[in-house]
Parts: C-alpha cells; sequence; structure tokens
C-alpha cells in the first residue's frame, strides 16, 4: 500500500507532535507539569458554567461564562505554579466557581511557562491580555486582576506596570497566596514548614531559578518583590492567605505595605488553610466560604449587577 504525502493544518501537526511526546520519557520538568496537572481534581465541577478557548492577543486562554453574570465586568485570571507547571486548565474550574460566586465571567490565561520563558514574559502575557479585554470592549475599571501564587503576584504586577506607564488600571486587584518576596527570608518560611503540605523552601528556590535564574534580576529586584516595590496608586486590593502556608508572613507585610501605601486593601487570611486553597473551591467548605468573602467584597467594590445569560 502506497501512503500519499499529505500537507498537514498546523493543528494537525500539533496532535501528532503531542501523540509522539507520549511515547519518550519525560524530563524532570516534564514530569512535574504532567504530576501538577492533577490539581484540577481538588475542585468540583461548577453548575451552570461553560467554557470556550479563546486567543487573547496571542495568549491562548479560556473563556468561563457563568449562567448568571454580568458581562460588563470580567476576572482577568493568572494561575499557579510558580512560573514553570500547572495551567489554564488546573484551574478552570476553580476559576469557575469564582466567577460564579461573584457573578461575572473570567477569562483564564495560559501564560507562557519558564524556564523556557523568563521573567517578564508572564507579565507580558497577562499585559497582552488585558489589552485584548480593552480591545473587545471592556472598560479598564471593569476588569479584575486576579490569580494565586504566582498569580496573585501577577495580577499585582500588571497593574504595577499599568500604573508606572500612565495607562488606566484595573477596577480591582485580587491576590491570593501571592509570592511576594524572592528573597525566600521571611520567618514563615522556617515557622510554617511543618504545616504547608505542598511548598517548601527547596521548591521556592527551584521555581525562582526557573523564573528568573540567568538574567541578572537580582531576588530585591523592584520588578519582581512586592514586598520592596512602590505600591502607591494601586486600584482596591484584597490578599487572601492561608495561616498554614509558608508565605503566610510574606503575604502579611504585603498586605500592610498596601494599607500604608494608601490602597484600599481588603485582608482575608483563611485560617488553617493551604497554599492556594482556591484549588480546593466546590469540595472543602473553608475554601468556599473565602470565595464567598472575596465575591463579596468584589461586588461592594464594583458596581456589578448579573443577570441570566
Amino acid at each position: 500500500m502506497t501512503t500519499t504525502t499529505v500537507t498537514l493544518s498546523p493543528q494537525a501537526q500539533a496532535f501528532e507532535k503531542l501523540l509522539g511526546a507520549g511515547l519518550t520519557p519525560p524530563n524532570e520538568i516534564e514530569a512535574v507539569r504532567i504530576g501538577a496537572e492533577r490539581l484540577h481534581l481538588a475542585a468540583s465541577e461548577p453548575e451552570g458554567v461553560t467554557y470556550r478557548e479563546v486567543d487573547a492577543k496571542g495568549v491562548p486562554a479560556i473563556w468561563v461564562q457563568p449562567k448568571v453574570a454580568d458581562n460588563a465586568f470580567v476576572l482577568l485570571h493568572a494561575h499557579a505554579g510558580g512560573s514553570v507547571t500547572t495551567s489554564a486548565a488546573v484551574d478552570r474550574k476553580l476559576a469557575g466557581h469564582i466567577a460564579t460566586a461573584a457573578g461575572i465571567p473570567a477569562l483564564v490565561l495560559d501564560y507562557r511557562r519558564a524556564p523556557e520563558h523568563k521573567y517578564p514574559a508572564q507579565v507580558d502575557d497577562v499585559e497582552a491580555a488585558f489589552e485584548w479585554l480593552l480591545s473587545q470592549g471592556y472598560a479598564a475599571k471593569n476588569i479584575v486582576t486576579i490569580g494565586h501564587s504566582i498569580g496573585g503576584f501577577l495580577s499585582a504586577a500588571v497593574a504595577i506596570r499599568l500604573r508606572d506607564a500612565g495607562k488606566e488600571l484595573p477596577g480591582a486587584v485580587v491576590s491570593i497566596s501571592p509570592w511576594c518576596d524572592l528573597q525566600i527570608a521571611n520567618p514563615a518560611i522556617e515557622a510554617n514548614a511543618g504545616t504547608d503540605k505542598l511548598l517548601t523552601r527547596a521548591l521556592l528556590e527551584f521555581f525562582r531559578d526557573a523564573w528568573i535564574g540567568g538574567t541578572g534580576i537580582a531576588f530585591d529586584d523592584l520588578r519582581i518583590n512586592l514586598n520592596l516595590t512602590d505600591l502607591s496608586g494601586l486600584p482596591p486590593t484584597l490578599v487572601s492567605w492561608g495561616t498554614y502556608e509558608i508565605l503566610a508572613g510574606e503575604d502579611e507585610i504585603y498586605a500592610e505595605r498596601l494599607k500604608a501605601a494608601g490602597v484600599a486593601t481588603e485582608v482575608l487570611p483563611v485560617a488553617g488553610a493551604q497554599h492556594s486553597y482556591v484549588w480546593a473551591a466546590g469540595r472543602v467548605p473553608e475554601s468556599d466560604a473565602a470565595i464567598a468573602h472575596i465575591a463579596k467584597w468584589l461586588r461592594s467594590t464594583l458596581p456589578i449587577k448579573p443577570k441570566a445569560q
């Protein structure tokens, strides 16, 4: 039988590459990424939510649409993973729970990951998606930048970048378990080592090297350290963390620095919660209560008026 050579679509070529990759042993980072994708199992599937893939100015993303929502507003969501792991697919369900509670849709980004793409690729991608939302007719004041872990950093970092460029700012920022201080020196790193079930100093160091290693960027560089940079002039910001996580100390400092800078700040420490507790949306009462608090704050901060779609 003679096989005819066919010119394949880019999508078919990508599918071939995916199949081929499954036949070779993954390297260490690929193995970590494969394992991290299972984190989506922590959340339940939210009811009444639909999803579609979109291209947000070159950034792959998932559009999360609740059945009851105010479509004049949107959550611009950045996932966790230390810049190295997880994806929009991992955060799809938890974003659906947050979007449903707040009553607005969400755009969950698949920003570029390290070490293939070092800083500032991730901030660049969030900014590109912000600009895409503007091009779709969203007012900047109706966009909420939100994320957890390094995504919590990104939600604030893009607002800082926009402020410094003299551009319009998002209407609000939500930073959940944000990675605020790449010096990895806060006392809670050691004090909470026995209660944090996910993060360790070694893992943070691994992520840090993947993200900024070889770039010449210092750990105390104002571009990547929320606990040293100027926070003045930022939109209303909610900062939340689990008290059992090793980032709790630096997150508390971040919240206090926001207040000191004159930013309207909502502080939500969740007693006994783990890092990125939102992963357990729909299954853990403490996570759901915190999400409800975040949603209530958003609706009190912005004139959100959900209606059935």
